[in-house]
Formats: C-alpha cells, sequence, structure tokens
C-alpha cells in the first residue's frame, strides 16, 4: 500500500533479522527481539526497525501511526505444507478413529483421499474456490499471511488443472500469498488400478509438462509411502518435474522408514515433509543435502499418534526445521499455526523461539521467499502481526486460545 506506516509504543519486537539463509542450531533461539520499539513502514515494505527513541525522529509527519499498546509485534506466520483446496469433508471418518480405526483401515475401505478425491472432482471451480477462501480466512485470522497449498484430490488432468486455477485466483484476490503445488501423486485414482505404471507415466510425460508449461505451480510433491507410491514411482515423478523446472517437495517417511526422504537428499529436494519414522542415517543425507525438513504435528496429533518426528535430533543435527499444519480433511483438518508451534513445545522438545523461527524465516526460504518475507528487516514485505500479548513465547503458551492478532499484509491491515 503507498504511504507510510509507522507502528510505535512496541513492548517488544520479534525481527528475527539475521542471516539471509535458513536458520539453523542455536541461531533458531536468535529472534531480534527490540524491546520499547518502533517499526517503519514505506509503501508496503519494511523500512525500518529500532527503538523509538532511534527511530521517532524518523516518522514522516503524513504517515498512519498504529499504537501497538506495549504488546508484542512479529512477522506474519508461513505455513509451508497445506491442502488447501477440497470439497466437503470427512467428519465420519474423525468418528470412526475414535472408535478405533487406522488411517490405513479407513483408507483400504474406500475412505481417506479417495473419498476426497470423489468430492472435489463433482466440486465445480466456484464452489472450490469458496471453500478454499474459508480456509484460507481461517488460516489468516490466527496470523498466517503465506501459504503453501497443493492439488491433489483430482488425481486426473481436468480437476488438478481446475484446483491449481482455483490456487491461482485466490493468490490473486489476496491478501494471502498463496504458493501453488502439484501434488498429482497423492494416491493412485480408482480408474488407474490395476495400472499404477500407466498413471505415473502419466503425471511425468503429460500432466507436469502441462503445468508447468502454463506455470500453475511453483513446486512438485509426491507422497512416498506403501499405500501411495513407492520410491521408484516418486522418482520418476519428482525427476520430470525437475527436468522441466519445477522444485521439488516430498511426503516422505510418515508411516515406515526408507520411504522418500533419501530420494529428497538425492534429487536436491527444497524440503522432506513429515519424517515420523526417519532414521539418523537419512538425517544426515538430508543434512548434507540442504534439504529442509518440513514437520507437521497436526498429522499425529489429529490421527491419535504419538511418534512425533524427532525435531530436537534434527536442530542438534544442523538441520534447518520448518513447522507448518498440513491442513486437510483427513489427516490434520488443523488450520492453526499458533497450535503448531505449542505441539512442537510440548510434544518435540523445541523452544517457543526455535518453533517461532521455524513457522516463519525458515518456512519463508523453504519456499523460497526467504529474501521477500520471514522477518521485519529493511527491504522486506511488511508483513506483521500485533498481538494482545506482550510476550512471543505466549503464542505457543496459550494452547488453543482464541486470540486475533491485528494482522497486516505489505503494510495494510487485513481482515478476514
Amino acid at each position: 500500500m503507498p504511504g507510510s506506516l509507522a507502528v510505535v509504543n512496541i513492548g517488544q519486537l520479534v525481527t528475527l533479522a539475521g542471516p539471509a539463509r535458513p536458520r539453523v542450531g542455536a541461531e533458531l533461539r536468535e529472534l531480534g527481539l527490540i524491546t520499547d520499539a518502533a517499526l517503519l513502514v514505506q509503501d508496503g515494505l519494511v523500512c525500518a526497525t529500532g527503538t523509538y527513541r532511534e527511530l521517532c525522529t524518523r516518522i514522516a509527519p503524513d504517515a498512519i501511526v498504529i499504537d501497538a499498546h506495549r504488546c508484542c509485534v512479529m512477522p506474519g506466520l508461513v505455513d509451508a505444507h497445506t491442502h488447501l483446496v477440497f470439497a466437503g469433508n470427512r467428519a465420519d471418518e474423525f468418528e470412526q478413529r475414535i472408535a478405533g480405526a487406522t488411517y490405513q483401515q479407513i483408507a483400504a475401505a474406500g475412505g481417506g483421499i479417495l473419498r476426497t478425491v470423489n468430492l472435489t472432482r463433482a466440486a465445480t471451480e466456484d464452489t472450490l474456490l469458496a471453500s478454499a477462501r474459508r480456509h484460507c480466512d481461517w488460516m489468516l485470522r490466527g496470523g498466517t499471511t503465506t501459504v503453501e497449498a497443493k492439488s491433489g484430490y483430482g488425481l486426473d488432468r481436468e480437476t488438478e488443472l481446475r484446483m491449481l486455477r482455483v490456487l491461482a485466483r485466490l493468490h490473486k484476490e489476496g491478501p494471502v500469498r498463496i504458493i501453488p503445488t502439484l501434488l498429482a501423486a497423492h494416491t493412485v485414482p480408482p480408474e488407474h488400478a490395476g495400472r499404477r505404471k500407466e498413471y505415473v507415466r502419466w503425471i511425468a510425460e503429460e500432466l507436469i509438462p502441462e503445468v508447468a508449461a502454463a506455470g500453475l505451480a511453483q513446486f512438485c510433491d509426491a507422497f512416498c509411502d506403501d499405500h501411495a507410491f513407492t520410491v521408484e514411482e516418486t522418482r520418476t515423478v519428482l525427476t520430470a518435474a525437475k527436468r522441466h523446472g519445477m522444485n521439488l517437495r516430498v511426503h516422505a517417511e510418515q508411516f515406515r522408514p526408507g520411504t522418500g526422504a533419501a530420494l529428497a537428499a538425492e534429487l536436491g529436494a527444497a524440503t522432506a515433509d513429515h519424517l515420523e519414522t526417519v532414521t539418523d542415517e537419512t538425517l544426515h543425507q538430508l543434512q548434507a543435502a540442504g534439504v529442509q525438513p518440513v514437520l507437521l504435528p497436526g498429522s499425529v496429533f489429529a490421527l491419535g499418534r504419538t511418534n512425533y518426528p524427532p525435531a530436537r535430533k534434527m536442530v542438534e543435527m544442523g538441520l534447518s526445521i520448518v513447522l507448518a499444519t498440513d491442513f486437510n480433511p483427513g489427516s490434520s483438518p488443523v488450520a492453526s499455526m499458533p497450535f503448531m508451534l505449542s505441539l512442537a513445545c510440548l510434544h518435540m522438545g523445541l523452544s517457543p523461539a526455535e518453533a517461532l523461527a521455524a513457522a516463519t524465516i525458515n518456512a519463508a526460504f523453504s519456499l523460497d521467499l526467504g529474501n521477500h518475507v520471514g522477518s521485519l528487516e529493511a527491504g522486506k514485505q511488511a508483513d506483521f502481526l500485533v498481538h494482545e500479548f506482550c510476550d512471543y513465547r505466549e503464542l505457543a503458551y496459550f494452547i488453543a486460545a482464541p486470540a486475533r492478532p491485528r494482522v497486516f499484509i505489505a503494510g495494510r491491515e487485513v481482515t478476514p
């Protein structure tokens, strides 16, 4: 938004200023805190951060002034793994899991991903847009300002393209920035049962070239697991995507080790996501290859499981961890990034500072946006939150609190 904005009377400003790369090790706890602070914005970009005493003379006479009332101001949250676009819900499967059914049992009985595929195929583009906008508004209310979102509930040309068009429309209408990912390799659709090889060939040789040529997806993802795609099938898909200039993400090691994380390292993927069952050997491979682990505690929580990914070990090994919701209608119907911070602290051994860095600057770098969002530094887009609490730790400490920060994107206050 053109013009000047000054946020003043900030009790605690979390800048996350630091090196222009993902944070690792002790860096995850270095939040760039400033007390008695001010934040200056010009034409939608951060132009200065510092103490009010340092910056008060630089506030333009015509600036819009926001009083933070001694509360905490921090960067907008970045959700780097979601399944934002789908039709219907699977509340009945939620009940089945409560009664003892496993994710795999529900999928084998015709539920799971394929249930949502059928509903999504039957929905119009406008219906899907309205549903995705609703989900995005939930995220925005909690302070999420950038969202990675996948296709994958179409599994045919028409619906996969429809989902990607919805993401493009949602990004264009704003205010949330949407980063689109092609996930046609989510599961094998029923019409290709017994013809897996043909389906994988179609994704690699027909769908990926079309999507890449149209610029509909920045990333390509694949679900590598026993009930999804094998390592070799995943290799075929991701190698084709890389050849067509798409960056890579991989669902890996969620239910069994040896399902995709090593391949992510081999292919130089941006991220390996889930990693609940990852081994030390594979973690070393990811670290050496610079692959960022995207940790999804919401899916562990919502499935009633206890094997959270080994985040503490990852930090100690020097991996640049990311936190995300995995928002989807089945295994993680959770849209709240603040709740992910709470889960990461309580069940994965992260400190509130580490969790916040993983949900902002590291998440931004995993989406090739680290030089634009994820921290409050001069020249970056002014995506920030003005909270009603005074200490950043309260974001994780008050679990599932109905707090609603004031949300600013590119220096403009937005209300879902």
